[in-house]
């Protein structure tokens, strides 16, 4: 970490710890208890909702609402049949990757605790010339039972999630590794900037909402459910995109994005202009580097679920380049993610009380 990084080795630790707790969509209470633990300080107050999204607020009483958004769950695994022998088939839980499960590890959660169990896979020597992929025909857990009765045993039934065991890693200094970078590292993110304003005692004229939505994986169904509760002015998501500059990438169908080249600013229906334009004036103002993405129908994440909620509410976002998505070694770069949160930053402070971003 460079002497002059904005984070701090208490910030590193919680990211690290963060990353590491499983927090599958529709299981994410774990996960938004150590954030909202880690965020607690630097706010006034906190609210949840039924379904495990959280909230924390400055400056609670003032009538124009920022958001500033997250999302919190991870892609996972659901146990769906357990044959007699004990072998397991799954289900997704979000988009997993059928293609990177051989061999990996994983831990599936039962009311007993954590069950250990790997993807098993037939051995190079024992597969025909014209090898079959893996699929979610052919992918199984292995958890050591012999019998279904053995596997039941456990605590394993129909519905138990499944996550991957791979743990957080600092690649080359500055490269942060692990699985649920997506987009767990948009909550960290976020809650660097309440550190922030706490830190250099800031004063808000508007009431901040630092909102860890969850399940987002599965339909953007926490961002839709907590909009219509906080009903914001304005709305700025964090989430990731991909970093095309690697192998097997098409930058004509995907776009061109590098790590460390910065957050990027995204065009498109759901990105209210105004908005954008503001946040393009901050960046260049702080000398903040960005990239520039357009989407077509919708950005695939929940600034859809925030513009389109209620009467409308100006959206945009801003996305972290990353390497690798949905896999066990999703990549970024740490000058991005300190860029993102001094994009954020920037953005929330040099926003004047009831800024109105409506066209006429």
């Amino acid at each position: 970490m460079s002497e002059n990084s904005i984070l701090t080795k208490k910030s590193l630790d919680f990211l690290e710890t963060y990353i590491n707790n499983p927090s599958p969509t529709g299981f994410e209470v774990a996960g938004q208890k150590l954030w909202l633990s880690y965020l607690q300080p630097y706010i006034d107050t906190h609210y949840t909702d039924v379904y495990g999204t959280a909230v924390g607020v400055i400056n609670p009483d003032a009538k124009y609402k920022v958001v500033l958004e997250a999302h919190a769950d991870e892609i996972s695994w659901f146990v769906h049949y357990i044959t007699k022998e004990g072998f397991i088939y799954l289900r997704r839980n979000g988009g997993s990757d059928h293609q990177i499960a051989p061999s990996k590890r994983v831990n599936i959660h039962t009311k007993k605790g954590i069950v250990k169990a790997v993807f098993g896979w037939p051995a190079i020597h024992t597969r025909q010339e014209k090898e079959e992929a893996p699929s979610l025909k052919n992918i199984f857990l292995d958890c050591g039972a012999s019998s279904k009765e053995e596997v039941e045993s456990l605590g394993i039934h129909v519905g138990c999630v499944v996550t991957y065991e791979d743990t957080f890693s600092i690649l080359n200094n500055n490269k942060f590794i692990g699985r649920a970078l997506d987009n767990r590292i948009g909550g960290f993110m976020i809650a660097e900037v309440a550190r922030l304003i706490h830190e250099n005692a800031d004063k808000l004229p508007f009431s901040l909402h630092l909102v860890n939505a969850v399940q987002e994986e599965i339909g953007l169904r926490g961002a839709e459910m907590i909009s219509r509760r906080i009903k914001p002015n304005v709305a700025i998501i964090t989430d990731v995109c991909h970093d095309t500059s690697t192998p097997m990438m098409d930058k004509i169908q995907q776009g061109d994005f590098k790590s460390g080249d910065g957050p990027v600013l995204t065009y498109g229906p759901a990105v209210q202009n105004n908005l954008l334009d503001y946040l393009i004036e901050r960046a260049q103002k702080s000398e903040i580097p960005f990239q520039r993405m357009a989407v077509s129908r919708a950005t695939g994440t929940d600034t859809d679920a925030f513009a389109f909620s209620a009467e409308g509410v100006p959206s945009a976002l801003i996305s972290l380049p990353l390497r690798y998505m949905h896999t066990t070694v999703e990549m970024c770069h740490q000058n991005d993610v300190e860029n993102t949160i001094k994009l954020m930053y920037e953005a929330v402070k040099g926003l004047e009380a009831n800024r109105d971003f409506s066209y006429f």
